[in-house]
This record gives structure tokens, sequence and C-alpha cells, in this order.
């Protein structure tokens, strides 16, 4: 049985950064996906923008700041080539929106100015995501078209489907938690598509509205616009299409009629939207890609240790009407970390919380509460109910 020093399972943005950050203190590392190449699933689908969250202070806002910077400096010194920064012009979609984004004003956290008729931001910025992850997760040894159906500890190892041992294991398997049998690990599969096209529109930066528009890159005699993304969070159950969190390569297989009538009326949804803020003349669409992103239901990432909730419900009864526990005091379980929950800002905050979670693990840096699955467990554990 082959044995490593730390094994990631998703090849997405998540897990790609672990491998990026991971490789600096040992080449002793697997990136498992079920899919063929690293970026198949949510993270290909992405439009990959980085741009500022506005609002009012909160930490969601605060956390995304602090990795927007983080990451756009490791994106502009390692990246260049997959890195565009453009600048992004933030467009009010109605009065409503406008009123908002003027009491956001003194609460800023980059510079802007008024701008067509929305508000421009100089850091606003693009990456290619394919290249990203590829980049992220060079020189690390990959295991493709790989199912895992069970994970075990065993002594002091994680061993996968009984084939594969590691020291440490990392689940960044986005809206598929399959592997983890914890109640309060609640994720939301949020499914959305971005489209490709070209056109003879040239658009000279990045737009958002009610969808994000890329500036344009000459390609082919014409112009190549990255329009996206949709949203949906389906309550039927879709097994029947090729919105299964179960299938592979979602993005190369014949989709059925079913799917395909929701990738149709998508596409018209992001053209007419994209429409709404610049005109698009001679449009062709190159490329459809849909995927799943992950987001937690307070919209918060999920990083860090697993608590065990059987283990220590049994240890601290009381929990469960409500009493406190210091965190450190909870029975977790050994050598295995997540990184899941980063939902639509991927590229922003992976990279950030790809290091805070290294650091975490090989030097003891302590994570800050309000991302780690602790938040979690403690309010699920005060509503539990036997």
């Amino acid at each position: 049985m082959k044995k490593y020093d730390y094994i990631i399972i998703g090849a997405g943005i998540c897990g790609c950064s672990l491998s990026y950050f991971l490789k600096q203190y040992s080449k002793n590392i697997l990136l498992i996906d079920k899919n063929s190449d690293v970026a198949f699933g949510a993270s290909g689908a992405a439009g990959a923008f980085l741009s500022p969250l506005l609002g009012k202070p909160n930490e969601f806002k605060s956390l995304v700041t602090k990795a927007l910077k983080f990451s756009l400096e490791i994106y502009k010194k390692d990246f260049a080539e997959y890195f565009q920064n453009s600048g992004t012009c933030r467009i009010p979609k109605n009065q409503e929106d406008f009123d908002k984004f003027k009491s956001y004003i003194p609460h800023m956290d980059f510079d802007f100015k008024a701008f067509e008729d929305g508000y421009f931001f100089d850091i606003g910025s693009v990456v290619s995501s394919y290249e990203i992850c590829k980049k992220l997760s060079k020189d690390v040894e990959k295991l493709f078209n790989y199912d895992v159906l069970k994970i075990e500890k065993k002594d002091d190892l994680w061993i996968i489907n009984d084939e594969i041992e590691a020291k440490k294991l990392f689940l960044s398997t986005g809206a598929d938690i399959s592997l983890i049998n914890e109640e309060y690990f609640d994720i939301r599969a949020v499914w959305g598509q971005k489209i490709d096209i070209l056109s003879s529109t040239k658009i000279d930066i990045n737009y958002h509205k009610e969808c994000s528009l890329s500036k344009s890159i000459p390609k082919n005699g014409k112009n190549f616009i990255s329009i996206g993304a949709t949203h949906h969070r389906f309550k039927e159950n879709m097994e029947d299409t090729s919105y299964n969190l179960k299938l592979k390569n979602i993005n190369n297989i014949k989709h059925n009629k079913k799917t395909l009538e929701i990738i149709n009326n998508d596409t018209e949804e992001l053209l007419k939207k994209a429409n709404d803020i610049k005109k698009l003349e001679d449009i062709e669409v190159i490329d459809i890609k849909i995927g799943s992103r992950a987001s937690s239901i307070d919209y918060l990432p999920m990083v860090g240790t697993l608590v065990d909730s059987k283990k220590s419900f049994e240890k601290y009864p009381h929990i469960k009407n409500g009493t406190h526990i210091k965190n450190e005091n909870l029975v977790l379980y050994e050598n295995i970390y997540t990184l899941n929950g980063v939902g639509g800002r991927g590229f922003v905050l992976s990279l950030y919380l790809a290091s805070n979670l290294v650091e975490f693990v090989i030097n003891n840096k302590i994570l800050d509460d309000n991302i780690t699955n602790y938040r979690l467990f403690s309010r699920w554990a005060k509503k539990y109910k036997d």
C-alpha cells in the first residue's frame, strides 16, 4: 500500500491551492480527483473574477478583503501570465441597489470612482481558472478518474479504498460531502453556468451588474469574452440530469433533454444580462460549462479540523442543552481537515484559506474561529434533539 505525507481529495481551486502551499514542506503529496483533470468541476465553470465585496462591515466582508489582498499578490507574482488586472465597474441593478451602494461608501476597503452607470474599482481582476489550477498543482503527483468510496482511520493513518495511506488527509470535495458523516457539516449545492463567446464588440474592462462580463481578448479576428454566472438551488431530485454531484467530467458528457433545456435557458439569460451592460454584436457562443459551487449555510467557509459529534456528545452530554464547551476540549477526528464552502468566491478565498490551513497543520498557527468547523458544530449542537 503506497503511503503519502499528505493526500488531498478534490482538485478544484481549493485542493490545488492546498497542494501549492503543502509542496513547500513536502514532495510526498497526492492530489486525487474523480474527474480526468484539475478544475473539471465548479472551478472550471467559474468566471474567476476577483473583486471587492461591497457592504457594511461584517465577518464575511472582512474575510473577503483580507483574502483578496493576499491572493492578488500571489497571482501577480507567480501567475502573471494567467492574471488580468483591468479594473471592474460595478453597476447597481436598480434604484434600490443604487441606494444601498451609497450607504456602503463609508465602508469601502478599496479605492473607487464614479464611472459610466456605476463605480470603477482599479483592483478588479480576472484569472484563467483552468491554467491557474494547473500551475498551482504543478509538480504534485496526481491520481485522476479515481472514485474515493471509503476513507477509514487505522492507527495514525487514513486509508483510502483500502489502497492508499495518508499521514494527513485533506477533503476539498466541494458540494459532494458524502465522505463526511457529520450532520453539522452542512453544504448546499449552488449550480452555476459560465459561457465564453466571440463577439465583434470590444470590452475594455470587467463589468458586474446581474452577471459578470470580462474584458475582451483578441482571438481569431474577434473578441473573446467570458460571461458568468447563473445560480440554481434545485429542490427537485436532479439525478436524471447532468446536475448530479456523482457524475464525472460533466462538461464532457452528452447532456439529456432536461439538462439541455436548463443550459439553453441559462445561456439566454446570461446573454440578456450581459447585453444590459454592453451591447454585444455578432455573438458566437464557443464554450459552456456548468458546475456546482459549495456554499455553507452561513456563507462562511468551512476550514480545519472536524469535530467528532458522537464522541463529543458522549464526553459532554450537556452540549445538547446549549452549554458552551471550549473548542479545544471537543473530541476531534485526528489528521483529517477540510477546506470547503468557498461558494462563488473560490478564486478570491482559496489561496488565503489554504495558506492558513497549511500553517495550522504544520506550524500550529491558530485559525480564526469564524472560518472553522467549530462554529457550525456549536450552532447545530445547541439545537440537537435525540
